[in-house]
């Protein structure tokens, strides 16, 4: 038995390894294709770029795992049933059971190291991949000026060229609009050729001109609208070099920590704790709004029987009012005061209503707020179960299809990682939006797709051709039949009583 089980976890290994690559591959060319806008153009070193793709593959482990896993258990046990390598052991007296036994004991380590991974890496992993993603996001392109148009990535300045040499990055025919002085288009320099070229720093820029002209208009002050004349002055230069510093281009690193206070963040200890107190003070401060309305409720009562009390010209104060009866006082009233009181009541139920509805939404807020933690908290656990739950789909689905390689198993791994896929991600939006339970919402995927896995077990052990498509040209087949002979009979009922 011992060389059944080393033959079966030599089988599974490679295959596992090299999915879990291919899928998180697939995974950061993703991330790369959604926010490419964000970094081309930057001018990022291949350091930079190599550590946010690391840190981000990181953040992917979790995901890429569990469809490993899949797609690794499926070519396994498909490429042994086509080979009659399962056939061949459960001749000899293995149950599928006992060989899936080795694979089963390695997905739960697995699934133990997932899960640690989850907890202990992914939340440091994901703190510098978003701290990093902020930084290259505050940084300034790199200036790349084109011909035949404005370019506007220098601060202050709007720049065209009509020709630029790629070998000596000569530029020619500049048209330089300087808005330093913020008083609009006053400011025009016209050259005939220059380079452009940064301080060995790297904090500033150095424009060089050569033959050219500039025209400034002059700034007129205290004069009256109806009196100004609008100087100028034209400047005509060889050369002629304008500094400008380049605050903004540098990629600036943020001090570590910068999303701390996010749910993915935190680990299961950090997000018990962090649960924990906001749902104290959830409590308390339900508490205390209600209170504050059971004050407000038994103050206006109190405030309406001094008023009775007063209109009856009672001299002993409240013993003589019983009971609080609104309409008993209402018909008291006069026609012109019941109108005022009924104009006063309907303003209190506007105002009651709208405090009520900024009641509500305060505490759906801080209710979802809580639920985005608790959700975190689950997502370690179902990341690291979901490893078994498509352990028990992909292998027992292996042994019924029979089909190895890549083609057929990818397709049927892409389909179940979908439907688990699409029931996570809608049991965490109703958890978010507190529509269903946070048990009931991050674990659907795993109680409904567990029960199919088992399903699938027990038809792999007992030989099922639950995916042979004759089996159900039979069955299709046998009802046509049916009712074809159902037909006959009630043509023939009907002839016999004409």
């Amino acid at each position: 038995m011992k060389k059944v089980d080393s033959f079966v976890l030599k089988s599974f290994i490679g295959p596992l390894i090299f999915t879990f690559f291919i899928v998180l591959v697939i995974l950061i060319l993703q991330f790369l294709w959604m926010y490419v806008d964000e970094l081309a153009g930057k001018g990022l070193s291949f350091k930079v770029v190599a550590e946010l793709i690391y840190h981000f593959s990181m953040t992917f482990v979790p995901t890429a795992l569990p469809l490993a896993i899949l797609l690794a258990s499926l070519m396994t046990f498909g490429n042994m049933g086509e080979f009659s390598e399962l056939s061949a052991l459960k001749s000899s007296g293995i149950p599928l059971q006992r060989i899936m036994r080795p694979l089963f004991i390695l997905i739960g380590f697995v699934s133990v190291i997932s899960f640690f991974f989850s907890n202990n890496v992914l939340p440091y992993s994901s703190d510098k991949a978003r701290t990093l993603l902020w930084d290259i996001r505050r940084k300034k392109p790199d200036i790349n000026i084109q011909a035949g148009t404005f370019y506007n990535g220098v601060p202050d300045f709007s720049i065209k060229i009509s020709t630029k040499d790629p070998v000596t990055n000569r530029l020619n025919n500049l048209i330089i609009y300087d808005h330093r002085d913020r008083r609009g288009n006053t400011s025009v320099i016209l050259a005939d050729s220059g380079y452009m070229n940064t301080t060995p720093d790297g904090t500033a820029l150095i424009m060089t001109l050569y033959n050219g002209k500039s025209y400034n208009e002059v700034e007129e002050k205290n004069v009256n609208p109806d009196a100004r004349k609008y100087p100028s002055r034209k400047d005509v230069f060889k050369e002629q070099s304008i500094v400008i510093s380049l605050v903004g281009f540098d990629l600036e690193r943020s001090q570590d920590g910068l999303f701390k206070s996010y749910a993915a963040m935190k680990n299961i200890s950090q997000l018990t704790s962090y649960i924990d107190s906001l749902n104290i003070k959830f409590n308390e401060k339900r508490a205390l709004q209600f209170r504050e309305y059971n004050t407000v409720k038994i103050y206006t009562q109190r405030n309406f029987q001094v008023n009775a009390v007063a209109n009856k010209g009672k001299t002993d104060s409240l013993k003589n009012v019983v009971k609080f009866d609104a309409k008993v006082l209402y018909d008291s009233l006069k026609t012109l005061e019941k109108r005022t009181v009924l104009v006063k009541a309907i303003e209190s139920l506007k105002d009651g209503n709208s405090y009520m509805a900024e009641i509500g939404e305060s505490i759906h807020f801080e209710i979802k707020f809580i639920k985005k933690f608790e959700v975190e908290w689950n997502k370690k656990l179902t990341m690291s179960f979901a490893c078994i739950v498509f352990f028990l789909i992909g292998a027992p689905l292996g042994a019924i299809i029979r089909k190895g390689g890549l083609g057929t198993p990818s397709v049927i791994s892409i389909f179940f990682f979908v439907i688990y896929y699409v029931i996570s991600i809608s049991g965490q939006k109703m958890v978010e939006e507190d529509v269903v339970g946070t048990f009931a919402g991050m674990w659907a995927a795993s109680y409904i797709l567990l029960p199919i896995g088992i399903f699938l077990t027990y038809k792999a052990t007992t030989d099922s051709v639950i995916m042979n498509i004759d089996t159900y040209l039979m069955f299709f087949k046998k009802i046509k039949n049916n009712l074809f002979r159902i037909g006959i009979n009630k043509s023939k009922s009907n002839s016999v009583s004409d």
